[in-house]
């Protein structure tokens, strides 16, 4: 028997990635199910100060109104010399949600005068699994540095401004299975996969 688990979200990417780690942690008998899957419901705005708000919200939205066990995830970049911002609020950084292009040029004229050294930052993924009487949040994190030029096309987001610790090429230069292995989304789901394997059994 197969069970399904809702993703909340319309993001095609993120779909693909949990199914990559579930394939990889060799969990088989779920099946991923986005919002495009289901019966539309009316979705909460993300009003959280924290992505661990945020998450749980959509993720409890999304079991409430389809009954089906509902992984949602927050995620953004925290910027050091930024004191934590764009953080919750990165998708919308620009003023227009979902505007990659826009949010890269902005964060990158913010940081025009930080020295390298203070131009730390890190994605932040918070990960919420909500089915019958569970409830868990998992939070992971990458770190790395913001470059001064967006470089690469693949990933999305702020993914061509960030070079991961210790590495020399940006997110969006990854392939999805080097970007898997390391990235904070893969980090937080890694964290679900004991719940997942259960749903899996029941």
């Amino acid at each position: 028997m197969t069970a399904r688990l809702l993703v909340a979200s319309r993001n095609a990417k993120k779909l693909n990635e949990l199914r990559r780690i579930l394939d990889e942690a060799g969990i088989a008998g779920v099946e991923i199910v986005g919002l495009n899957d289901v019966p539309p419901y009316e979705e909460a705005p993300e009003t959280g100060a924290t992505f661990e708000e945020n998450a749980l919200a959509k993720a409890r939205d999304g079991f409430a109104a389809t009954g089906i066990p509902c992984v949602a995830d927050d995620s953004g970049i925290a910027v050091d010399a930024l004191n934590g911002m764009p953080g919750v609020l990165s998708a919308r950084w620009s003023g227009t949600h979902g505007n990659d292009e826009a949010n890269n040029a902005l964060l990158l004229a913010q940081l025009g005068d930080v020295p390298d050294e203070r131009r730390g930052a890190s994605f932040v993924s918070t990960c919420a699994l909500v089915a019958d009487g569970v409830e868990t949040v998992v939070r992971g994190e990458w770190p790395g540095v913001i470059s001064r030029n967006p470089v690469g096309d693949g990933g999305f987001g702020y993914d061509p401004l960030f070079v991961p610790e210790g590495g020399t090429v940006s997110a969006a230069q990854l392939t999805p299975a080097e970007k898997d292995a390391a990235s904070h989304r893969g980090r937080a789901l890694r964290q679900l996969l004991p719940a997942l394997a259960a749903l899996a059994k029941d």
